[in-house]
């Protein structure tokens, strides 16, 4: 044991299984675990969508909640759900000393303006004259700052009263991976005591289901576990809407304050293997073997893209490492929420030493998450990560 070990303290998780860690908990350790599904809103596609949320309980002020698109409100609230798990909500002093790392992208844009944009430009040549028209006269000034990724931070500041030190990355499931990597070297190096690290991530929006079909990614046959959609129609994700956050301290921290803690995890392994090189499934073992994952259960943020998804299953058969969960056959895919969302999901495991059914019969047998538990992530497109997830 170490003074810096990182000890995850607080868990806000939301999902389409629900909300906090003993709904998911619950979910995932059901006799037949189900997921949640539509596939009527968004056909072809199917979602797993949010739960219905009392947004109140976590955002009491009604200005607050109204300048905030669905993403920010999701991380918002599971930021809270966070500091209150971990008895630190509405404490200013260590609210004040809090550093945040948030994963986040791009905002949510204005469906009905890119509609119009787009009808009109069937009728005109002049594109450059139609967008500054447009600009000037359909979009709010609020808008382009509702854009801005850093927005989901600043908000859980103003909410929450976090206001130590901020940082905020992009760039898909390699954003999630950075965030958990930044705060838990930080926690190790003792430059910070604790941080509220996490992601959201609102599916339920037609701008983000666009990105992914524009690269051909979605899952266009009926609903499929991860491991079982290679060779289906489609790129083969199926996405979710949701978020975790994180309250990660010091081990002496924690202490300070008479909290032991979920889980501690790890040092924390990132990459970008050349995807068409065919290094990726020797990338991935690497980052098993840097964080010690050999011979562990493993939780899986496998997105269900075919290429990353049949890399990620030969590089883990290829370490012995048989003991697997794939999440997001029962959560959707969530995007830059992957990583926080499957080292939360660990920690809630280790904590309660739970047996986790199958959640894919063809591929996954029974298993046991004992002290120890390997947390995965392959981008669908680029990026990878692992972590070990251990007791606290």
């Amino acid at each position: 044991m170490n003074q810096h070990d990182a000890i995850i303290t607080g868990i806000g998780i939301v999902s389409s299984l629900g909300e906090g860690p003993a709904a998911h908990l619950s979910a995932l350790t059901a006799p037949q675990p189900r997921p949640v599904l539509d596939a009527e809103r968004f056909a072809p596609y199917t979602v797993h969508p949010l739960p219905e949320i009392d947004w109140s309980s976590q955002i009491a002020k009604r200005g607050d909640l109204r300048q905030m698109e669905a993403w920010q409100r999701l991380g918002t609230y599971a930021a809270g759900l966070a500091l209150d798990d971990a008895g630190m909500k509405g404490d200013e002093a260590l609210s004040a000393t809090m550093d945040m790392v948030v994963a986040a992208g791009g905002g949510e844009r204005d469906a009905a303006v890119d509609g119009a944009i787009l009808e009109a430009s069937l009728a005109r040549n002049d594109r450059g004259v139609l967008i500054n028209e447009k600009l000037t006269t359909e979009l709010r000034p609020t808008l382009f700052l509702a854009q801005l990724s850093n927005l989901l931070a600043g908000n859980i500041s103003i909410v929450h009263k976090v206001t130590g030190s901020s940082r905020t990355f992009m760039g898909e499931e390699g954003a999630g991976v950075s965030a958990i990597e930044t705060a838990v070297a930080r926690v190790h190096a003792g430059q910070s005591s604790h941080l509220l690290v996490g992601a959201a991530f609102n599916t339920e929006h037609p701008d983000h289901l666009l990105g992914f079909e524009v690269g051909g990614a979605l899952h266009r046959d009926a609903w499929a576990p991860v491991w079982a959609r290679q060779g289906m129609r489609g790129g083969g994700i199926v996405s979710g809407s949701g978020a975790a956050f994180l309250v990660i301290e010091s081990r002496e921290h924690a202490a300070s304050r008479d909290r032991n803690g979920y889980a501690a995890i790890g040092k924390v392994a990132s990459g970008r293997a050349r995807r068409g090189s065919g290094g990726l499934v020797a990338a991935i073992g690497t980052m098993i073997d840097a964080v010690g994952g050999s011979g562990l259960p493993v939780i899986s943020a496998a997105s269900g893209a075919h290429a990353a998804t049949a890399a990620e299953m030969s590089a883990l058969g290829g370490r012995g490492l048989r003991d697997v969960r794939a999440f997001s056959s029962l959560t959707g895919h969530l995007k830059e929420a992957q990583f926080p969302f499957a080292v939360a999901l660990a920690a809630i495991a280790v904590r309660h030493g739970a047996t986790l059914p199958s959640f894919d019969t063809t591929f996954e047998a029974p298993m046991r998450v004992g002290e120890r538990v390997l947390v995965t992530t392959v981008g669908s497109r680029r990026y990878e990560g692992a972590a070990v997830v251990s007791a606290a």
